[in-house]
């Protein structure tokens, strides 16, 4: 094996060119479903989709119980939306956008409220709006996103990236996936002294709790059959983990608060009735008039929606698509547009649905992790969602505590990629470490994105190679700049 240089700041081993040996012959499809999902031709089988699926499901499930309270917020006349319609609207757009990914994009990659999304609708936007005005700045950031796909423009600035960031984008995404498991399982805490460390282990420097020894044994468990080569080591996790937390509760008779979110627990019925109030109540522009936030405002908010959608999925679809061996040697993934624009017609149907911005989750690596290569997982994953419509009180029978661990084992497989980064070139080796780490320590992927490439092109011109980062990545440097300076500028305009 012959280490060589494939593009500058990456390495990666092949075999001498002497000693090569023809690409075997693609495996022929076994049946109608195989030749269209490519199953076989991706290296994967029926069970493994199967699988891979329903993992991914049961590593974001809780969405389902977090997205109803994160939109729960009072808009700017006081009013709240019902629980039970944001349930199913968070389980009916989920359930659309995944299985067009899959149908559409044969990608194994699932959407979801987007966390960020949700949370600026409710805690920016909907204080100086109404509800319906808030959704629909969803929907038309969304077509924002989907004219971009549109115009090839998106895929351009995808391909555009250096290879060397694209790795560190995935390694990104994978400490950023282990840091949130590591945050939602209690493993770690935030500091409980403003004064002192951010972080801290557990509530109070040290673990407490049977949620977090249950968290830490699936971990470990996870681990130890990774190691032995078990077939669906993540799913026999979850699973195992789901059923020590079950008896857990019902013999030590844990206090309901004792979980973060969701008690393992059998609901008392576990079928209920969807119901669709909130689907199609938007007001398209009312936000930009007086009655809502006024056409700054409200410019403003769409520009952060777009920035953040466009580039934390951008980010995901590069790490989880690079882990499920989607891209080619120059990180470049093909049949790609399909996917972004399904991604970015998120947005306006999470809006339409009255469930927020749908986006690529993170939680998607969990079933790649398992073994997922195509878009029949994500059928899988997206035919779970659509069941949630009637059965969603069980959708939080697995405890969040035992699916983080499932997140912090794909972070620790996500690290692989390092090994195709050129650390001894510093040209490239800091943009790639400032990407690695800012998403974690920023609890923010765009930012991230943003800082790896603004150094880059930063570098790059100090060491006088100012042509060598293309005019894509210009542009893409000039757009991160306005984005940092967003916090100043919206003082200086006065924007809420």
């Amino acid at each position: 094996m012959t280490r060589i240089p494939t593009e500058p700041g990456t390495t990666e081993e092949r075999p001498a060119e002497d000693d090569a040996t023809p690409p075997p012959p693609a495996a022929q499809p076994k049946n109608a479903m195989d030749a269209y999902f490519k199953i076989s031709a991706r290296g994967s089988t029926f069970g493994n989709e199967l699988r891979g699926g329903l993992t991914t499901f049961m590593a974001m499930a809780y969405i389902l119980l977090l997205n109803p309270i994160l939109l729960g917020g009072a808009d700017k006349n006081g009013m709240h939306l019902d629980h039970a319609q944001l349930t199913t609207a968070t389980a009916l757009a989920a359930a659309v956008t995944t299985i067009l990914m899959g149908v559409v994009g044969n990608v194994p990659l699932a959407l979801a409220a987007g966390l960020s999304v949700s949370g600026a609708l409710s805690t920016i936007v909907a204080p100086h709006t109404t509800w319906p005005q808030a959704f629909g700045l969803c929907v038309i950031y969304g077509l924002m996103i989907v004219l971009l796909v549109v115009s090839g423009l998106r895929e351009k600035i995808m391909n555009g990236i250096p290879l060397p960031l694209k790795h560190a984008i995935t390694i990104g995404i994978g400490l950023f996936v282990a840091l949130i498991g590591l945050v939602k399982s209690g493993f770690i805490h935030h500091g409980p002294d403003p004064y002192g460390p951010p972080v801290s282990l557990g509530p109070a420097g040290e673990l407490a709790g049977w949620p977090v020894l249950i968290f830490s044994v699936t971990l470990i468990a996870i681990f130890i059959l990774l190691a032995r080569n078990v077939r669906g080591a993540i799913l026999l996790g979850i699973a195992g983990g789901t059923v020590v937390a079950f008896i857990v509760n019902a013999t030590v008779n844990l206090p309901e608060h004792t979980w973060s979110s969701s008690v393992p627990e059998w609901p008392g019925s576990p079928v209920a009735a969807p119901n669709f109030g909130l689907f199609g109540d938007i007001d398209l522009f009312g936000a930009f008039g007086g009655q809502g936030m006024g056409a700054i405002s409200a410019s403003v908010a769409v520009f952060t929606l777009v920035l953040a959608g466009f580039f934390d999925a951008m980010a995901t679809i590069i790490g989880v698509g690079t882990e499920a061996g989607l891209a080619d040697r120059q990180g470049r993934m093909p049949g790609l547009s399909k996917a972004l624009f399904i991604d970015g017609a998120g947005g306006a149907v999470g809006g339409v649905a009255g469930a927020g911005g749908q986006t690529v989750f993170v939680e998607s690596a969990t079933g790649v992790g398992d073994g997922a290569r195509t878009g029949l997982a994500s059928l899988v994953t997206g035919s779970f969602f659509a069941l949630m419509l009637f059965f969603s009180p069980i959708a939080g029978i697995v405890p969040v505590e035992v699916a983080s661990a499932a997140l912090v084992v794909i972070g620790s497989m996500m690290m692989s990629q390092a090994r195709h980064i050129d650390w001894s070139d510093r040209e490239v080796a800091i943009p790639a470490f400032l990407t690695c780490v800012l998403m974690p320590f920023t609890y923010n992927i765009t930012a991230g994105v943003a800082a790896g490439v603004i150094s880059y092109v930063a570098i790059k011109t100090g060491t006088g190679k100012w042509r060598e980062p293309g005019p894509l990545m210009w542009i893409l440097t000039a757009v991160f700049v306005i984005y940092f300076a967003l916090g100043p500028v919206k003082e200086l305009l006065g924007v809420h």
